[in-house]
């Protein structure tokens, strides 16, 4: 653990972060020196900064990493000059003072090179988050993020709900919120629209069903 943490129980996507900076106003360079010391400090402690709130992405479990390797193969497919990067860093929301790391990000090859750990999200076709089995599942993957990632203009935000299972397709964003949200159960194909342009058939999510 690291200074102003401390560990509530149970497994290491429990750990909560608490009294993080009592005295300091938790700015964007703060939380990014915060979240280089949490790294080193616990190699599974993944920090995100979204809305304001400082939060801890659960670690992903098996079936989560599947999915991602699943949605990885086909985007591949569908164009090899782009790539879904596994948990790039992106400055986020308006005026870029958030930030967030998603499971997915749908880009151009090379879109990141030479950006570091958080980069701008001004090439990210499309961001995607798989649900985790924890208690901010609801907050961050269904409320939080939506709003901050169409606030940031990212074109698609891909929900992968395994509470519910079903796909929730975000897109248009108006600088505040994502003006269609197009949901079908595991099983329906989705179209992913522009710029992404891939029809989704999510029968394969199936398999991965608790």
């Amino acid at each position: 653990m690291f200074p102003g943490t401390r560990r509530t129980g149970g497994p290491v996507q429990e750990e909560v972060v608490v009294s993080v900076v009592e005295d300091r106003v938790l700015t964007q360079d703060v939380f990014e020196e915060l979240a280089r010391s949490a790294i080193r400090a616990e190699e599974a402690l993944r920090l995100e900064f979204v809305n304001g709130k400082l939060g801890v992405k659960a670690v992903p479990d098996g079936d989560h990493g599947r999915i991602i390797e699943w949605l990885t193969r086909l985007c591949m497919q569908a164009d090899p000059n782009r790539w879904l990067y596994p948990e790039q860093g992106l400055r986020i929301e308006a005026y870029r003072k958030g930030n967030a790391r998603p499971d997915g990000s749908f880009a151009r090859s090379g879109a990141f090179v030479g950006q570091g750990e958080w980069a701008s999200p001004d090439d990210v076709l499309m961001v995607v988050e798989v649900t985790s089995y924890d208690e901010d599942t609801d907050r961050r993957d269904r409320v939080e993020k939506p709003r901050a990632y169409a606030e940031t203009g990212i074109p698609v935000y891909l929900l992968i709900d395994r509470d519910t299972c079903e796909v929730k397709v975000h897109s248009q964003p108006d600088g505040v919120r994502y003006e269609q949200v197009v949901t079908v159960p595991y099983g329906k194909t989705v179209t992913l629209p522009d710029p992404v342009g891939i029809e989704l058939d999510t029968e394969p999510l199936k398999n991965w069903v608790r």
